[in-house]
């Protein structure tokens, strides 16, 4: 247990101070009231807020939020472990189970052909993120890169599985968790400066800044002795999400409960959000729709369905608040406290006319219990994550109850796609549409119609060409229009973008023009030293220049950093290679094919130097391993006389 971090000695100070009274609550004040939305007030730690708001903080790490994010041990776990507890992966052939040994969480990942293990790779979990409401999914931790493991925990059918979307692409040990994911299932933790994934400090769980902002000034006023009696006043040292406009209640709320195509500001991070602000100012969330996307829902949409909802649009006073009490755990609020909140409007004695008592014959009422969530609000299942449950926050009369998760016939039911909605920033400018298209490509649906809209949208800004530049270079990358990407380049000391200068340095490389195409990753990695995928481009760049000493620098670098990057293994050993280190280079193919039995690269790097060198027998389990997996170079090798 944390000791407080304020004395009893002070605590009673405080208390026998007297009261500082702030404004009265009824007189309206702006947001920019709330004096901790200044940049200078310092964050205290949720520890620091426990000392005063004990009874706050026992409910609050119970929910859903205080569950979110924990190191991966026996306490924090929901899973069933035992002979169950086992994944198989059809498409690549490989079996996950994870297993506790002396306290300490793994995930075995091995192959079999016949009774013989042919493969074996061991991962510790160093993280469970997911409250267990749901799911609980494993994070590894390498020298502060963050990855997230193949397999999650579904709770509600207590059932491995692969973990979302690896059914259909499994990453393996190699899906990086960035920043959008992190800054939603847990607090802020620190991000290396001019990286994608790796952090210096890694929170345990959302803390209470996340909803209340920085604390440092409400701390300092309540030592000074400046009390406010909140049940008459409002304290505007420090957000109470209650005091914020409905509006800015939502944008809080939908930071996290909003999942879609999120696009951030030019220049802005997932870190810049504050309680208070509008959502607008730091990013946008854009939304595919179809023609059954009333039928349609991911897990976190739930912002987004809740505002599709009448009750939403004509009341003029609904928010997430109004039916959830962040400090209490979902599951351990009533029925009631959820029906009264519907029940606040819809009575016999509402005074507006639109918002009636329940319509429903008396029968089905009392047979339902009058449980108003029961019937408009089914539980149904979301069409990125199996294996749940949840509650469908688009209120409907429409809606039918049900307790089964959506078919697969549902998921796959044929609809149009009529394009892309812009949910924060309402009638979004162009150049913003454009973005939220190439994002749209880049993460969910890489289809031509979705470049031919973000092309659109580019021909119809009226943004300067400056404006435009980085967003041009996305479009013609993803159109793969390389000759015209580098004839509009600008030079590489003058972009400021790592995507952009990486995206020109691909076109360039496209084109065969390998120095220039160096300069451009140069500058990609200059201004993302640790983006581990840039520099493991920029060495193999160095390498194909014939700049070996470069190379070889590069690729040792990515391997202190990340030592499991199979890419820099097999390149360090075509480097080794080449330098006739033949030991040192099958040790390195051996080290990526231990990562990866599969790996093309690795395979027929080490054939080569096998053949070269007289081991044409050695070879031969290895070229066989190669053809069953890409039966392709069967032919190939025949022609190079191998076979």
């Amino acid at each position: 247990m944390a000791k407080y971090g304020i004395s009893t000695g002070i605590l009673v100070l405080i208390i026998s101070c007297m009261w500082f009274c702030a404004p009265n609550p009824t007189t309206e004040k702006p947001v920019q009231a709330f004096l901790n939305l200044n940049d200078s007030v310092k964050h205290v730690g949720m520890q620091m807020c426990r000392s005063c708001h004990n009874n706050v903080y026992q409910t609050y790490i119970e929910t859903g939020m205080g569950q979110s994010f924990g190191k991966a041990d026996l306490k924090k776990t929901d899973a069933e472990f035992g002979p169950d507890a086992l994944v198989y992966d059809e498409n690549l052939d490989f079996y996950y189970k994870p297993y506790f040994q002396d306290s300490v969480m793994y995930v075995l990942e091995f192959r079999l052909e016949g009774k013989d293990t042919v493969h074996k790779r061991i991962e510790k979990i160093d993280y469970i993120i997911g409250s267990g409401h749901h799911t609980n999914s494993h994070m590894i931790n390498r020298n502060g890169y963050v990855y997230q493991a193949p397999i999650t925990y579904y709770t509600q059918d207590k059932k491995w599985d692969l973990a979302p979307g690896f059914e259909e692409n499994n990453e393996r040990f190699g899906r990086a968790i960035l920043s959008e994911c992190l800054t939603c299932h847990n607090h802020t933790p620190t991000p290396a400066t001019g990286s994608d994934n790796k952090y210096h400090k890694m929170p345990l769980g959302i803390e209470c800044e996340r909803c209340h902002g920085a604390g440092g000034l409400h701390v300092k006023e309540k030592l000074m002795g400046k009390h406010v009696d909140t049940s008459k006043f409002v304290d505007y040292s420090i957000v109470n999400p209650k005091h914020l406009p409905i509006d800015r209640q939502m944008d809080l709320c939908q930071r996290c409960h909003l999942q879609g195509v999120a696009v951030l500001n030019e220049g802005k991070t997932f870190y810049d959000f504050k309680p208070g602000m509008q959502l607008s100012e730091v990013m946008n969330v854009f939304l595919p729709r179809f023609t059954n996307s009333d039928k349609r829902f991911i897990m976190a949409s739930q912002a987004d369905r809740l505002q599709m909802s009448d009750c939403f649009k004509v009341s003029g006073k609904l928010s997430c608040i109004t039916c959830h009490n962040p400090h209490h755990d979902v599951h351990s609020t009533t029925e009631n406290n959820y029906n009264s909140a519907c029940q606040s409007c819809h009575n016999q004695n509402t005074s507006q006319s639109k918002l009636l008592d329940c319509s429903a014959p008396k029968t089905q009422r009392n047979l339902e219990k009058d449980n108003c969530v029961g019937c408009h609000m089914p539980p149904s299942g979301s069409i990125d994550i199996p294996h749940i449950n949840i509650t469908d926050h688009y209120i409907s009369t429409k809606n039918t109850k049900t307790d089964d998760t959506l078919s697969q016939e549902k998921v796959e039911e044929i609809a149009g796609f009529l394009g892309l909605e812009s949910l924060i920033v309402k009638n979004a400018q162009a150049l913003e549409m454009a973005r939220g298209y190439l994002a749209l490509w880049d993460k969910f649906m890489g289809t031509p119609a979705v470049l031919d809209s973000a092309k659109y949208y580019l021909d119809q800004s009226k943004a300067s060409r400056t404006e435009k530049f980085n967003t041009l270079v996305h479009y013609y990358f993803n159109k793969k229009e390389y000759a015209l990407l580098a004839s509009i380049a600008l030079a590489p000391e003058e972009i400021k973008d790592a995507w952009t200068a990486y995206r020109i340095g691909e076109a360039v490389y496209k084109n065969k023009n390998l120095p220039k195409a160096l300069s451009y990753y140069q500058q990609a990695t200059s201004l993302k030293p640790y983006s581990l995928i840039f520099q493991e481009k920029l060495g193999s760049t160095y390498a194909q220049s014939g700049q070996l000493k470069a190379a070889e620098k590069v690729f040792n670098f990515i391997l202190k950093e990340d030592p499991n990057r199979k890419m820099a293994l097999a390149n360090l050993g075509l480097l080794n290679a080449q330098q006739g280190k033949i030991t040192q280079a099958l040790l390195l193919y051996d080290k990526a094919l231990t990562l990866d039995p599969d790996y093309k690269n690795a395979l027929l790097n080490k054939i080569g130097l096998l053949i070269q060198t007289g081991r044409s027998l050695e070879a031969q389990p290895v070229i066989q391993h190669l053809i069953k997996k890409y039966p392709n170079y069967q032919a190939i090798l025949k022609q190079q006389g191998i076979l």
